[in-house]
């Protein structure tokens, strides 16, 4: 005789006994869905700490950023205000006019400036 998927067959049933098992069941899914919930709050606060650090580090680069760009407009201006210095001084300089020919240019490396700047009194902010 074929086997049947009758559901009163007990040898093929896998339901689990009444009473004890269904609640037991229900206890581990309602502590798996608590350790769930728990876990997934957690994460909502690294990742809500983890945003808020990036703003801040966002922000202060920004600063850094503003404070670099007006220590460029800074320096420039020094360098505009001194080559006019010395254009104006070139032609009455009585060093240049009796000296041998003029050295070469010296080019300085970015490196080479790693102190901090001090600048003329004019440019003082």
């Amino acid at each position: 005789m074929p086997h049947s998927s009758d559901s009163s067959d007990s040898s093929f049933s896998r339901s689990p006994p009444p009473g004890k098992q269904d609640s037991s069941d229900d206890v581990r899914k309602v502590q798996r869905r608590e350790k769930n919930r728990i876990a997934a709050q957690k994460s909502r606060q690294r990742q809500t700490q983890k945003a808020d650090t990036l703003h801040l580090e966002s922000e202060d680069l920004e600063k850094q950023n503003a404070a670099l760009r007006k220590e460029i407009k800074q320096l420039t201006e020094e360098v505009k205000y001194f080559t006019s210095v010395l254009s104006s001084h070139e032609p009455l300089c009585s060093v240049m006019a009796t000296s041998a020919p003029s050295p070469p240019e010296v080019v300085y490396s970015a490196h080479a400036f790693h102190q901090p700047h001090v600048s003329s009194p004019r440019f003082q902010p």
